[in-house]
């Protein structure tokens, strides 16, 4: 996918200084309601191309149908530049009055006074009885709501039928992290050499944190603090020792399908991530590829609550508003009516609020992701903390070591004493 989230979080180390100088304190007393006879003007900023610009245009004049006294200027960038803008921006107290928002920067955003709490306008211009209080928690940070979740996805194993077939291996019936190395084994063993039953899973910070969370911890806590020590993060390493010795794709093969990865260019028959990945996996495997399989990932303890409902976006205010009721009135639009579902549909991911979902035209794999979560409920738990600043360069750095233990060139131990001293830096930034 284009540059990558994590390369911008480097960026948002660097200017966190003045973002923090740009901090307002204070949120204005709601309101309580928009007046409509009101004439405002707002601004709305959102990531995506031309398709997503469509659709916030047709959501737009659905808004201005309701509310013709709001003006709403939006405009777009592709997700670099949006962030790389909304930091100049930042630093002159001037962020646009709506903001679609990513998950990984809410904490550092909110913590420096840059964002609107949204508390006081829950349960009145903000509907909250289409929203699940596991979905509303999302948006907290420090106890205070700074973002809406527009959408949501979880952590699934996608699998490749095709593949599967010519293995003559069945789907993942489910089990342990050591019943998924050997299933995936005996699809590498079948496969004549030609492909392989997937990749290394411990080079994704996701899996382990799936099972830090089994056991009853965190990546990180409230506080930033690491939820791991050394030892436990060498455990884990070396679970896939025997995976980067022949049972998985090797690091060379996948570095030679780059852009795409192993999973969408059929050189693996399973892949973890974020089960929204699906529709572009399908785009790149093409003719040939109609559905998909998703399953739950193995599991770590059973019983436990390790999965949760990320989101793939959310809609935020900037403190610096003007017009905070009309902000979110439109927030409260573009993430709950019944307008905004049909329009919006899957773009920006399975709507989270169930009236926009209620009213969403659902293709065949968007249906298969809703049916899939709503198969993993008992393995879903609250989210996690908000990410911590640096989030990113951590999830980055976990995946460059990954790609060293798989290309021989570093040892587990080494791994380990890097991965600290990496994080030691971003900790104390």
């Amino acid at each position: 996918m284009f540059i990558s989230k994590r390369a911008l979080a480097a960026v948002a180390l660097a200017t966190g200084s003045a973002i923090a100088l740009a901090g307002c304190a204070g949120s204005p007393e709601p309101a309580g309601t928009y007046d409509p006879d009101e004439k405002v003007s707002i601004d709305l900023a959102f990531w995506g191309n031309d398709v997503r610009a469509d659709l916030y245009n047709k959501a737009i004049e659905a808004f201005n149908e309701k509310y013709p006294n709001i003006t709403v200027n939006s405009s777009f960038l592709a997700f670099p530049e949006f962030w790389e803008k909304r930091q100049t921006e930042a630093a002159g107290k001037n962020l646009p009055d709506v903001m679609q928002f990513d998950y990984s920067y809410l904490r550092q955003y909110s913590e420096n006074g840059l964002l609107l709490d949204l508390d006081p306008y829950l349960g009145g211009i903000i509907e909250t009885d289409p929203l699940p209080q596991n979905i509303l928690d999302i948006g907290v940070v420090n106890d205070t709501t700074y973002g809406i979740a527009t959408s949501t996805n979880a952590w699934g194993l996608f699998t490749n039928p095709v593949l599967l077939e010519q293995a003559g291996v069945d789907e993942f019936a489910g089990g342990s992290w050591d019943d998924y190395t050997a299933w995936m084994s005996e699809i590498t063993d079948a496969s004549g050499g030609e492909f392989w039953g997937g990749s290394d899973y411990t080079g994704r910070i996701q899996n382990f944190e799936l099972q830090l969370r089994s056991e009853g911890g965190e990546l990180f806590t409230e506080e930033g603090e690491p939820g791991f020590d050394e030892a436990r993060l060498k455990a884990f390493w070396e679970e896939g020792q025997s995976i980067r010795d022949g049972i998985g794709v090797p690091q060379q093969t996948v570095e030679e399908a780059l852009p795409l990865g192993g999973f969408d260019t059929a050189l693996t028959a399973s892949e973890l991530t974020w089960d929204n990945f699906g529709a572009g996996y399908l785009g790149n495997l093409g003719e040939g590829y109609t559905e998909l399989g998703l399953v739950a990932p193995p599991v770590t303890e059973d019983g436990a609550k390790d999965l949760y409902l990320k989101p793939s976006m959310l809609h935020s205010i900037a403190a610096n508003t003007d017009e905070p009721e009309a902000a979110a009135t439109l927030v409260n639009f573009l993430v709950n009516s019944p307008e905004s579902g049909e329009i919006f549909g899957t773009n920006r991911g399975l709507p989270a609020s169930e009236t926009a979902l209620a009213a969403a035209e659902l293709d065949p794999l968007s249906q298969q992701v809703k049916d899939y979560e709503a198969s993993i409920a008992d393995r879903l738990g609250d989210a996690p903390p908000v990410p911590i600043v640096g989030y990113g360069t951590l999830e980055e750095k976990f995946r460059q070591l990954g790609v060293e233990l798989n290309f021989g060139t570093m040892t587990v131990d080494e791994a380990v004493s890097q991965f600290f001293t990496e994080m030691d830096v971003v900790l104390n930034q």
